[in-house]
């Protein structure tokens, strides 16, 4: 009798040459997968990794076009690349992110937890704001965005659409 080929598991994760997952289905603006083979929007590249100024700018400019899944992938990328004393800051801002796209999506509970977990990690840094990043300004935002989701659920794109870069920046 001879071997057989080794089953293959008809759902398996994209991986990279290192093994690590990838998922290179198409995704929807707000970042959901698609069945592979339809289109999608453009998405951000996993390994990308943007200095801080840069990374501020872009997450701003996507989160500014409805795209806050795609800020979020943005802002974990520099979470990544930051140093101890900066990594709590990108955690609070890729989270900021998360919350707004489960905002959108329509997950109220999920969006007001997570950007109230935002404002609480970025809040210790308001003193000596990163990058010019309104800190306070933010904080108090993503808790006021909050409260709104909480009472409200829906809110207008605008008005889920926050500010995190210092004026003129």
């Amino acid at each position: 009798m001879e071997p057989s080929e080794p089953a293959t598991e008809p759902h398996a994760r994209d991986r990279d040459a290192a093994g690590r997952p990838r998922n290179a289905r198409p995704r929807d603006g707000l970042g959901r997968p698609l069945p592979k083979g339809m289109p999608g929007v453009p998405t951000t590249p996993d390994d990308l990794i943007l200095p801080p100024d840069e990374a501020l700018r872009e997450a701003q400019r996507l989160l500014d076009a409805g795209r806050p899944f795609h800020a979020h992938e943005v802002l974990e990328g520099a979470w990544k690349a930051s140093g101890p004393a900066e990594r709590e800051f990108w955690r609070g801002m890729a989270q900021l992110a998360v919350g707004l796209t489960h905002a959108r999506r329509g997950n109220t509970g999920g969006a007001a937890r997570l950007l109230r977990r935002s404002a609480d990690r970025i809040e210790p840094y308001a003193a000596a704001p990163p990058y010019g990043v309104p800190v306070a300004a933010l904080t108090a935002w993503a808790r006021s965005t909050a409260q709104l989701i909480d009472g409200a659920g829906g809110l207008s794109e605008q008005a889920l659409t926050p500010d995190l870069l210092a004026s003129g920046s």
